[in-house]
C-alpha cells in the first residue's frame, strides 16, 4: 500500500482525537518514519520532517511548559503552520490550548493516547511498515507446516486445497486458501488471506467450507511467514525430475528469493506427506544439515577408495 488515511490509523491504534481537522479521512501518511519535533520546538526549522506523524512525549511536553505563553505560541503556530498529517500526544498529556486553537486555524488533526512515548513511537512505525510494506497477490494457498510457512502453488485443479485439507486433518494450520496476499516487511515475507475469505476453502464436489468452524482456531492463523513455496504440477512422463535435491531453486516474491520445490501429482502419491517430509528438510537445511549433500559425500568417498569416479544424478547411479 502506498499510503495510509489518518482515520485508519486512528481506528487501527485505538487513538483518542482532540481535534478533528475537516477532510482528515483524505489525509494521506506516506512515510512509515516518525518525528519527535524536539528541534522545531526550540526554533530550528531549516530540517523539519513535516510529512511524517509528529509525537510529543514528555521531553518535548516539559520543554514547552517552560516557555512562557507567548512563545509557545509562536513555537507550535510555526509548526503547525507546516502540512503535518497529524500531531500525537503520548502519555495521556496534556494537550496545550494554544494547540488545539491552532489546529482549528491551520486545520490539522490533533490525537491523544495514553501510551509511553516509546512504546508509542515503537507501534506507530510497526503499524506504518506493515500497512506501507510492498505487497503482491498469489493464487495458491498458504500453510503454516511444523512451524514453517509454505506457499502451495500451482495450474487450477492440481489439488492445492485438497493438499492443504489433509494438511489442516493432521493438525497444520491454514492461513489462506486461493487468494494470498504477500507483504515484504523489512525484508521478510509474510503472507494472509484477504479479510472477506479469511478461513474459508473451496473444495470441488463439496462447495466452501469454514476451516474454522470445522476444525476449531487450532487450525487456523491470520498471517504467516514465507519460509518455502511448493509447486505441484501434473506428472510429466517426458520431464525429468530432481532425485537428489542438490541444487536448489529459488522464486522470486517482491524481490526476495524463496526455496522453491516441483513435485509432480499422480495417482498413488500422498501429497500432503511429501509437503510434510519437504518442511521437515527445509527446517534441517536451515540448521546445516543437508541429507544429500551427505549421501554424496559418502558415496564420493566409497567410490574413491574403489578407484571410481561417478557423477550422480540419482541413487540409482550408486547401484548401477
Amino acid at each position: 500500500m502506498e499510503y495510509v488515511t489518518v482515520d485508519k490509523l486512528i481506528e487501527d491504534l485505538e487513538l483518542e482525537i482532540i481535534y478533528e481537522a475537516n477532510g482528515m479521512e483524505n489525509v494521506k501518511i506516506s512515510a512509515s518514519e516518525v518525528n519527535r519535533p524536539g528541534l522545531p520546538l526550540a526554533g530550528y526549522m531549516d530540517v523539519f520532517a513535516y510529512d511524517r506523524l509528529q509525537i510529543i512525549g514528555k521531553v518535548e511536553w516539559c520543554y514547552c511548559k517552560s516557555l512562557d505563553y507567548e512563545l509557545r505560541y509562536r513555537r507550535f503556530d510555526q509548526l503547525l503552520s507546516y502540512p503535518i498529517p497529524a500531531m500525537i500526544f503520548a502519555r495521556g498529556l496534556e494537550v496545550f490550548p494554544e494547540v488545539i486553537e491552532l489546529a482549528k486555524k491551520y486545520n490539522r488533526t490533533i490525537l491523544k493516547t495514553d501510551i509511553t512515548t516509546t512504546k508509542l513511537v515503537n507501534k506507530v512505525i510497526n503499524y506504518l511498515d506493515y500497512v506501507l510494506a510492498p505487497e503482491t497477490i498469489v493464487h495458491g494457498v498458504l500453510v503454516e507446516v511444523y512451524g514453517l510457512g509454505i506457499l502451495i502453488i500451482g495450474e487450477s485443479g492440481v489439488g492445492k486445497s485438497e493438499t492443504a485439507l489433509e494438511l489442516i486433518k493432521r493438525g497444520h494450520r491454514l492461513v489462506a486458501d486461493d487468494v494470498v496476499e504477500i507483504k515484504k516487511v523489512e525484508g521478510e515475507l509474510r503472507g494472509q488471506s484477504p479479510e472477506v475469505i479469511r478461513y474459508f476453502m473451496e473444495i470441488r464436489g463439496i462447495g466452501i467450507l469454514n476451516i474454522e468452524r470445522l476444525y476449531g482456531v487450532g487450525a487456523i492463523k491470520s498471517e504467516e511467514f514465507i519460509d518455502l513455496v511448493i509447486e505441484l504440477e501434473f506428472w510429466d512422463s517426458k520431464k525429468e525430475y530432481d532425485r537428489l535435491g542438490l541444487d536448489e531453486v529459488y522464486i522470486e516474491l517482491l524481490g526476495e528469493k524463496v526455496p522453491k520445490l516441483t513435485i509432480p501429482v499422480r495417482p498413488g502419491r500422498n501429497t500432503a506427506t511429501i509437503v510434510e517430509v519437504a518442511a521437515r528438510n527445509a527446517r534441517q537445511k536451515m540448521l546445516g544439515y543437508n541429507a544429500a549433500e551427505e549421501l554424496t559425500r559418502k558415496i564420493k568417498d566409497q567410490n574413491r577408495k574403489k578407484g571410481k569416479r561417478i557423477d550422480l544424478k540419482s541413487i540409482d547411479d550408486f547401484t548401477s
